[in-house]
This record gives C-alpha cells, sequence and structure tokens, in this order.
C-alpha cells in the first residue's frame, strides 16, 4: 500500500482512478442507475464513468471489496460526487471527514491507511487553485469516497480477520454492512465515521486510554522520569519522587486514604500492581519496577489490539448482558450499566483453552448430571483408566452408558471397548458441575458452572479447567436469575432444600440472557469507570499486534 501512497502524493490527475480498480457488474441489483443530474455534473459522470472498467464479478470475493464498495457508491448515486458541490468547491463533509480520519488514531488506527496525506494535499492544491481541474475533482472525491469506506469498515468490522489472529475466536459480528448506500443517498449530508464505532462500554474506555496514553507519551517530563526509574540502578529519594510522579500520572483517579496504616506511597502501589494486572503485594518488588520503567507509548500496542477485538464482537450488547473476560479470570454480570454481579471465575489450562465466543442462557439446571465430553474422555478417562483400571471410573462417581442410554457394568469393560460407551457423574457433592449449571448451548459444550473445588478462587491463577467456566458464586447468580429477573419465588432456603434432594430440576428461562465469553487483556474494572490489564494467559496478544501493524 505504500507505493499507492507516493502515487497518490505525486498525482493527483486521473490516473489515479486506476488505483480503485473500479468495475461493472452484471448483476441485477448492481445495474446503473438513471439519475437527473445537474449540469455541472455531466463531464464528472462521463469522467468518471470511462474510468470504470470490467471485472468479472461472478467471483464473489472480489464482488466484496472495498474496490466493488466505492463502485456500488457511485452507481447508487448516479456518478455524481459525493464531496463536491455543484461548483466543484468542497462541501462540508469533505472537512469533516479530514477531521474524523485524523481522530482515528485514537481508535489505535494509524491514519494514514486511509491516505490521509494525499488526501490533504489534494485539498490543499484544489483550495488554492483558481478553478479547480476537473481531474482533481475526480481524484479526491474517489479518494475520500474510498477512505470512507475503509475506515467504516475498520471500525464496525475490524482490521485483520479473527481468526488469523485467534483460531479459538467465535464471536459473530452481526453489524449490517449499509455505507455505499447511505453515502450514496447522503446527498451532502454527512454520516460521521462515529456511527460505525462499536457501542459496547469497554470500547469507549478503551479508546479513552489510548488517547490517554498517547497523550503521557508526548509529555517529555514524564518519559524522561520514566527513563530515569530505568537507569538508575540503587533505590534512594530520588528515585521515590520519580515513582510517586509515575504513579500520579498514570493513575490520577486513585484516591489515597492520608490516615491509612499502609501509608499513601503503599496505597499507589497496590492500585498500580491491580491495574497492571500482576501481584498486589504493595511493595516494589521487581516485576512492579519493571512495569515503572515502561514508557507510556509501549501501552498502545496492547490498547489498539483489545480494541480491534471489540470491534469483532457485535456492536452493541444492550441492558442486559455477562461477561467473562478469560485473561481476567472474572465475570461481570450487567443489567441497565451496572455490575449486578461480580465474581471471579476459573478458565481453561493453557493447554485446554477457553475459546472466545457468543451464546445465549436458555436454562439453569440444580443438581445437574455431568456428561463426560470427547477431549475430557480422551485425555482424562482413557488415560486413567489405563492407570488404574475401574477403580478409577468408581473414584470419579463415573457410570458407563450404552447408546440405547442403558448402564453399561463396570465388569464388561476394558481399554479396548471403553470408547464406544458414554460416560456420566451422577448428582451429588462431589459432582464436577457442583449443584448450579447454566447452560449456553454453542458447538464447543462451553457452559458456566458450580465446582466443588472451592479452594480454586482464592487463587491468583486461576486457568485451571478444561475449558469451561466455573464461577465463584454459582447460587447467588442462579437466585439472582430466577428471582430477579425470571420473577420466580426463588430463595436461598428454597435452593437448599432442592440441592439436599440430589434430583436434577430444569428451569427454562423466558429471559434469554446474552453471554460473551471473550478475551481482552485490558479490560473495564468494577467501576465501570476505568481500564485495568489483565496477563495474557494464552499469549495470543503478539500475534494479533504484528498483524495490526
Amino acid at each position: 500500500m505504500s507505493s499507492h501512497r507516493s502515487c497518490y502524493c505525486c498525482k493527483y490527475t486521473l490516473p489515479v482512478l486506476l488505483f480503485l480498480s473500479f468495475f461493472v457488474s452484471c448483476d441485477d441489483d448492481q445495474k446503473e442507475k438513471t439519475v437527473k443530474q445537474p449540469d455541472s455534473y455531466v463531464a464528472f459522470s462521463k469522467q468518471l464513468k470511462a474510468a470504470l472498467r470490467p471485472v468479472d464479478t461472478s467471483n464473489k470475493k472480489i464482488a466484496r471489496s472495498l474496490n466493488a464498495d466505492v463502485w456500488r457508491t457511485y452507481v447508487t448515486g448516479g456518478f455524481i460526487p459525493v464531496w463536491f458541490r455543484e461548483d466543484y468547491t468542497p462541501n462540508d463533509a469533505s472537512e469533516k471527514l479530514v477531521g474524523e480520519l485524523e481522530d482515528m488514531q485514537m481508535d489505535g488506527i494509524n491514519p494514514e491507511r486511509y491516505n490521509l496525506a494525499a488526501i490533504k494535499a489534494l485539498k490543499q492544491r484544489l483550495d488554492t487553485t483558481k478553478h479547480n481541474a476537473l481531474r482533481d475533482v475526480l481524484a479526491l472525491d474517489t479518494l475520500l469516497t474510498r477512505s470512507y469506506l475503509y475506515a467504516a469498515k475498520d471500525l464496525l468490522m475490524g482490521q485483520v480477520q479473527p481468526r488469523k489472529a485467534d483460531s479459538l475466536w467465535f464471536h459473530a459480528n452481526d453489524s449490517a454492512w449499509d455505507a455505499p448506500q447511505a453515502l450514496a443517498q447522503a446527498k451532502g449530508m454527512y454520516r460521521s465515521l462515529d456511527d460505525f464505532r462499536s457501542r459496547v462500554p469497554t470500547y469507549l474506555l478503551l479508546r479513552e486510554e489510548y488517547r490517554r496514553f498517547y497523550k503521557l507519551s508526548d509529555d517529555s517530563d514524564l518519559c524522561n522520569t520514566i527513563a530515569a526509574i530505568h537507569y538508575q540502578k540503587k533505590p534512594d529519594s530520588l528515585m521515590l519522587d520519580n515513582i510517586f510522579i509515575v504513579l500520579k500520572a498514570e493513575l490520577p483517579w486513585v484516591e489515597t486514604a492520608a490516615d491509612d496504616s499502609t501509608g499513601e506511597m503503599n496505597q499507589l502501589i497496590t492500585a498500580y500492581q491491580n491495574y497492571c494486572g500482576i501481584k498486589p503485594t504493595g511493595k516494589l518488588d521487581s516485576v512492579t519496577m519493571l512495569h515503572l520503567a515502561v514508557p507510556p507509548s509501549d501501552y498502545l500496542d496492547k490498547i489498539a489490539a483489545n480494541m480491534e477485538r471489540v470491534r469483532w464482537m457485535q456492536k452493541q450488547f444492550g441492558d442486559l448482558y455477562l461477561v467473562v473476560d478469560i485473561p481476567l479470570m472474572e465475570l461481570f454480570l450487567k443489567k441497565d450499566g451496572v455490575n449486578a454481579m461480580h465474581m471471579r471465575v476459573v478458565v481453561g489450562k493453557p493447554e485446554r483453552q477457553t475459546p472466545s465466543l457468543f451464546a445465549t442462557m436458555t436454562n439453569v439446571v440444580i443438581n445437574p448430571q455431568w456428561g463426560v465430553p470427547p477431549t475430557i474422555l480422551k485425555k482424562d478417562v482413557v488415560p486413567g483408566f489405563e492407570k488404574s483400571g475401574k477403580k478409577y471410573l468408581a473414584t470419579k462417581g463415573l457410570k458407563a452408558y450404552d447408546k440405547q442410554g442403558k448402564v453399561v457394568k463396570t465388569s464388561l469393560l476394558n481399554i479396548h471397548n471403553l470408547r464406544k460407551y458414554s460416560y456420566r457423574q451422577a448428582p451429588g457433592d462431589d459432582n464436577s458441575l457442583g449443584y448450579v449449571k447454566f447452560n449456553l448451548p454453542n458447538p464447543w459444550d462451553i457452559y458456566l458452572h458450580d465446582t466443588p473445588h472451592r479452594t480454586d478462587f482464592g487463587k491468583r491463577d486461576r486457568f485451571l479447567s478444561s475449558g469451561c467456566i466455573r464461577l465463584q458464586q454459582p447460587r447467588e447468580m442462579a437466585i439472582y436469575i430466577l428471582s430477579d429477573l425470571e420473577k420466580k419465588r426463588y430463595t436461598q432456603e428454597r435452593l437448599d432444600s432442592m440441592i439436599e434432594t440430589h434430583k436434577t430440576r430444569w428451569e427454562l428461562l423466558k429471559t434469554k440472557i446474552p453471554v460473551h465469553i471473550t478475551y481482552l487483556t485490558a479490560f473495564e474494572d468494577t467501576t465501570g469507570k476505568h481500564i485495568q490489564f489483565a496477563r495474557d494467559i494464552y499469549h495470543r496478544d503478539d500475534k494479533l499486534i504484528s498483524l495490526l501493524r
């Protein structure tokens, strides 16, 4: 693309249109429309049509390209200028677009991706020329159209294909792509690029965090202070002063208590450690010192990568939804913009990673049975049986079932026929799903559930499951969903008495709860006002950052 940019910068003439690779389609819905044009647009339309070159649009991959969108814009609009008035002077929309392209930097996207320098140079040429040459009008109009559509699609869908960056990303972007039609029918009215931006609260917070670090990276005094921390080997009062400056600059919202026994510096350090996603010791340990020496500009790539991930998701989450952030290992149940529930969770091990997906919670199961999924059968049950024989099944409380659902006697099982059967664990105190399960049907058989391993929630490293999500407060969430949302009479006492029966009970939900299981290494904190960073536990950031560069 750099060669194309240099072309635009050097020659602002009609041949620049060849860069657009325009083509004509034979599809019925893409036929040229007859639109009555002002006399001053006739020459523009004639030369624009002459610049179009036929391409075989039976190739659907080509038909969905950016060049196709540019072409559709002009065909739908009758080949009249999008960004110029009848006297060939730029309209207000062109000025707004330039400003918004510049502001794309705060989405973590280099504005030069949209040939901003070439646009400005062409605009300058037109602004200083007494009589605008039609070739320059054509070049700028088509370039602005292309840049607008390119930026709009980046904001709405993301810059890279999700699966190229993350093979376990299965969210579906539900956004409708109507920018070519809307642009063609705008008639001088400008549809802001902001209309294509994600409305997910996390995205807005990430964008503001990017803006904040972008400004901090331009603060030479702060950058020099951070460099001094990096190069100073021996801790002294000067280093402590420098650290205090950095902490206050990077965490301006943190308020300390003057009478707190831990002291202001220790409070700031603890808040900083939580913000960075490192162990909160309250001390200037070696890991904390490494983070304090990181220049603000180094955070920009990470924030930009997470904005890209949010762009891959639905544009809006609505008033009620549940988010599990895998790196943070936490769950947020949001209702009307606030946390109805927040808890720690256990996620998949690095060798059995939890996928990122969207699904809808459809029911709650009290005293669930556990059916052994194929992966666990292969990786756990079979090796366990090979090692310990039938004792392994007895220890795990597993029973074998044939295809008709009949119990298979343990005496009939051996290493050769083990894979022929399915295995289930009856409800009870030792059931792997605990006492409550939340079903969200999906092809990967991922769900939320209780667990008998309650001590895991006190651990900092909670990537311990085989892929599903274990909940710190499953009973409380069941009561909230069934009582507050479903309006059923579910109290703690009633739920406890149901659990004691060890009988399975299904509660179908009228309120279908959207569930987003996602991988964001920069996510909103519990206040919903600030961003906090999380460890890249599955090591996915570097690949995405590389693709974005």
